[in-house]
């Protein structure tokens, strides 16, 4: 994600090193190539022209202060635009109403059904609400039964309407039909077109006079770039929508989109999708993208998801047992699927920072653990608890069970060992850390 922009922007940072002061011949380059880095990732050449005349105001005449040299103030200073160009900071949806209206609208293959499906799992799960799915794409059964699908991996009820080709009226009664039933939330998928047209501006906005929603959200494919922003540009016009959410961010996407619908429709960005995983659904945080675009990585966003697969216990719990060299198998098989729950791999790891540069052109595929998987899952339950018990025979068995061979299992037996060592020094040195602090309090 970014991947292009990133390196392009750094290199223009590299072009003021050496220089003890910002001034506007040695800035001239380096704002030249930050706007060809923009405009390169699809983003509208006046937008990229504009936000280089603000970079050069605020830069021109800074002097170097506390050691920082030209091209880190240059960094702070683009950051900080790149993200009040993308929004300043991140806006939450409405969801205050009983039962809270959402309207999903956008292009046909823009991602609008499988966002509904994820935020409907969001609401539920982070927010704890009761939402109700409404299929109201009356002219794709495709649709229908996707969402159909979707409503039941995420446990959450859909309401359809079989051979009803007026999404107007479907939208009405499925409201009906959550307030007795108890659903405080009703999304509402419509349907798309492959572009633009009179019928289906007139459909969507027939369904707003309607019901009118609480919040009105327009999904985006940002693989489109410049496109999905004259589209959205439309769409605000007729159903002047509360916000924009970007799917397929895990594509080949430049970033055009995100860094200039704000800027046209004056509408934030508020949430990103990833992949076609439920969980893959994140609250947009523009200084967190702009991290991410500048390779700072985006430590917060990881934390939050691991804290959102691990509770306090589990972690305590955890930590004595890798303390008292009691980790094993069964508990690596369970830290891997948390692993796998957090999102893609992938960017997973570009959240890291200086990692993510470090491994762009590493293919890290969500199947990386599988055969991990497969080769513990072949093991009994004593052996999992005790690693020692696996010799030649057991170990012959296990990969013939699991599809691998024995130098794998062999492999990933010696990385297991090595790895409980390491968990075991890493947690005596924290242990040694915490007891010499409550020593000095003390």
């Amino acid at each position: 994600m970014f991947e292009n922009l990133s390196d392009r922007l750094e290199r223009s940072f590299k072009i003021l090193k050496g220089h003890n002061k910002i001034t506007e011949i040695n800035i001239a380059e380096s704002l030249k190539e930050i706007r060809r880095a923009l405009v390169n990732a699809d983003v509208n050449y006046k937008i990229a022209k504009d936000f280089t005349n603000t970079v050069k105001e605020k830069a021109l005449g800074q002097n170097v202060i506390n050691a920082i040299q030209p091209g880190q103030l240059m960094v702070k200073i683009v950051h900080d635009e790149l993200a009040l160009l993308m929004g300043g900071e991140a806006k939450d949806i409405n969801i205050s109403g009983n039962p809270s209206i959402i309207l999903i609208a956008g292009l046909q293959g823009s991602g609008k059904t499988t966002f509904s499906g994820k935020l409907a799992k969001y609401l539920k799960t982070k927010k704890g609400k009761n939402p109700l799915l409404v299929a109201g794409d009356v002219y794709r059964p495709a649709a229908i039964d996707q969402l159909k699908v979707l409503g039941e991996q995420i446990e959450v009820p859909v309401y359809t309407e079989e051979g009803n080709q007026d999404p107007v009226a479907i939208a009405k009664s499925a409201i009906k039909k959550a307030k007795i039933d108890g659903n405080n939330i009703v999304i509402i998928d419509t349907a798309g077109r492959l572009s633009i047209d009179e019928q289906m501006m007139k459909e969507i906005s027939n369904i707003k006079k309607a019901v009118n929603p609480h919040e009105i959200l327009f999904v985006v494919d940002s693989m489109t770039g410049q496109d999905a922003v004259n589209t959205a540009a439309e769409f605000n016009k007729v159903l002047d929508f509360d916000g924009v959410v970007l799917t397929k961010l895990d594509g080949d996407t430049r970033g055009g989109a995100a860094l200039s619908i704000k800027y046209v429709v004056q509408k934030p960005i508020k949430f990103v999708s990833n992949g076609e995983k439920m969980e893959a659904l994140e609250v947009f945080y523009p200084d967190r993208m702009a991290d991410r675009i500048l390779g700072m990585g985006d430590i917060k966003t990881l934390v939050e998801k691991a804290q959102e697969q691990y509770d306090e216990e589990q972690a305590k719990r955890l930590q004595k047992k890798i303390a008292k060299q009691q980790f094993d198998f069964e508990d690596f098989l369970d830290q891997i699927k948390q692993i796998k729950k957090m999102g893609n791999l992938k960017d997973l790891v570009s959240m890291i920072p200086g990692v993510g540069k470090a491994m762009k052109d590493v293919d890290i595929s969500d199947d990386s653990f599988k055969s991990i998987e497969a080769i513990i899952q072949s093991m009994t339950p004593a052996e999992r608890q005790n690693p020692n018990l696996l010799n030649g025979s057991r170990r012959a068995r296990i990969a013939k069970g699991s599809g691998t061979n024995v130098q794998e299992v062999n492999a990933l037996l010696k990385q297991f060992q090595q790895m409980k060592k390491m968990m075991k020094v890493m947690t005596t040195a924290g242990a040694k850390k915490k007891a010499k602090k409550n020593k000095k309090r003390r």
